[in-house]
């Protein structure tokens, strides 16, 4: 089963979720999916890592053999090539490597190269088999470094992929291959206005889905109203308690520091695969 954890913006405790409920299932792997911050090894501190370059291919241009005919530069919709004085200047920060201007070209004046744009790495930590992605500095895209990613998840156990926050084209990479979503929120205002996000974006996709309240309060809530306005489970409601920051802030796992911690956690698995049922 594929769990997919997701917030509407950082600092929700998406991260928080994810680790501790691998670390509550057993066996399980976890897969950090967020790419351009990536901080579940801040908890788990995996070994061995072993890290696997992710490239993609960009076209290069061979000097000299251009007619100046211009088809490469009128096919791309995504302007990543210019034509000047019969010399192609490729643009790699904009091209979407789909290879259609090295097919169109009469004269076979473009080659493909691939270009590094980011790591996965892998390791172990405990009972729990790790996978984190790592975009390098100043790239467009991360989405092939996600689908690089996902190819080496395994197919059976249990898997929560940690998400990138927001609602955008590598969240939505994320998420395609889940059987079952965990949308985390705050209970405060700007905590729907962000869990309203994600939980469009999953009802885009027809994925499943439950919410996890973070930082819990009595009182007003907003975020249970919007829950049940649209009838979606409130699968646990995670207390806003002071040890739980400490534990967050020290980079230590709370299912692996206290009992009932570990009991929350187990109920929320409990509860995800309930509802994944139904």
């Amino acid at each position: 089963m594929r769990i997919a954890v997701l917030s509407g913006k950082g600092g929700t405790g998406k991260t928080f979720v994810s680790v501790n409920l691998a670390c509550a299932a057993e066996h399980a792997v976890y897969a950090d999916c967020d790419i351009e911050e990536p901080d579940g090894q801040l908890f788990f501190k995996p070994q061995p890592m072993t890290s696997i370059p992710v490239t993609v291919p960009v076209p290069e241009f061979s000097a000299g053999s251009c007619s100046g005919c211009h088809k490469c530069t009128d096919l791309c919709a995504w302007h990543a090539l210019a034509c000047v004085k019969n010399k192609i200047i490729v643009f790699e920060e904009m091209c979407h490597s789909c290879g259609g201007c090295i097919l169109v070209c009469p004269e076979k004046a473009l080659r493909e190269r691939d270009k590094n744009i980011g790591t996965v790495d892998e390791g172990v930590s405990d009972s729990v088999r790790f996978f984190s992605g790592c975009l390098n500095t100043g790239e467009v895209s991360g989405v092939p470094v996600i689908k690089a990613l996902t190819r080496r998840l395994p197919e059976d156990g249990t898997v929560i992929i940690d998400c990138p926050p927001g609602s955008a084209c590598s969240v939505m990479e994320s998420i395609r291959s889940a059987s079952f979503c965990v949308l985390v929120a705050e209970p405060t205002v700007f905590g729907v206005q962000n869990l309203e996000t994600v939980y469009e974006l999953v009802t885009l996709f027809g994925k499943k889905c439950g919410v996890v309240i973070n930082k819990n309060i009595n009182g007003r809530n907003p975020a249970e109203s919007f829950c049940k306005k649209h009838h979606i489970p409130v699968l646990v409601r995670i207390p806003f308690e002071a040890s739980l920051g400490r534990l967050n802030s020290e980079g230590r796992i709370a299912v692996r520091e206290k009992d009932s911690y570990r009991d929350l956690f187990r109920k929320l698995l409990t509860q995800i695969q309930q509802e994944a049922q139904k």
